[in-house]
């Protein structure tokens, strides 16, 4: 069986005010400035600590580790109880992940989200049913671009690497893909500070309507 692996934050699901307001309130609790919406959404896609590192570079605050440590948690913990304040999926996606498990893919997502977060907010959004597999960015020693969570979740999925595709909103994601040796579709309405379109993917959707012609086109059969 081949699988369809779908990173989350911007690609899935629209989480970027509930990113924010958890970042801003580690941030201002601790005497820094909130960060705009528009600058947190070149910040996400590799964890909770890189988007704190952003947040306290944004600050021009030169971080340690031992700085960023407490922090983390303290997102963690405000973000876990705020989770799905405004978190929605995108529009399309469920219908689409219905038909593509009727016509026999297997679905899983690979996210850079810990697992702690990523399990809750797709049973909260009724979304953990559609999937296969999940695989966060700390189920593995490594995460996204790593090839290793790729191919962790087409395996726990039940699949193949040969005809499985990845589709994602960063560059995080397609440089996993890449490392991963399969195709890469993008969507363009994720959170990427560079342009989805001039990173290569194979493919590039505006709306989960678009998806199924997407995978034919980058996909050597129409059907799994």
């Amino acid at each position: 069986m081949t699988v369809l692996v779908f990173d989350l934050d911007g690609t899935l699901v629209s989480s970027m005010e509930d990113l924010v307001a958890a970042l801003n309130a580690v941030l201002t609790a601790n005497g820094h400035s909130a960060v705009p919406n528009e600058d947190v959404a070149h910040m996400v896609g590799m964890g909770a600590k890189v988007l704190i590192q952003r947040g306290l570079d944004y600050n021009q605050v030169t971080w340690t580790d031992e700085l960023v440590e407490p922090l983390f948690h303290q997102f963690l913990e405000f973000y876990a109880a705020n989770i799905a304040v405004h978190t929605r999926a995108f529009d399309g996606v469920v219908s689409s992940l219905e038909n593509l498990r009727e016509e026999g893919w297997k679905l899983a997502v690979c996210t850079n989200k810990a697992e702690r977060l990523t399990l809750p907010l797709l049973e909260v959004l009724d979304l953990a049913k559609h999937f296969d597999a999940v695989v966060g960015g700390d189920t593995f020693p490594v995460s996204k671009p790593h090839a290793e969570p790729v191919h962790g979740a087409i395996e726990r999925a039940g699949g193949r690497i040969e005809g499985s595709i990845m589709i994602g909103d960063s560059g995080t994601d397609i440089n996993a893909a890449r490392n991963a040796g399969i195709p890469v579709i993008a969507v363009d309405f994720g959170y990427t500070p560079v342009p989805v379109t001039e990173l290569g993917p194979d493919s590039v959707i505006s709306h989960f309507n678009e998806l199924a012609a997407a995978i034919r086109k980058v996909s050597d059969r129409s059907l799994p």
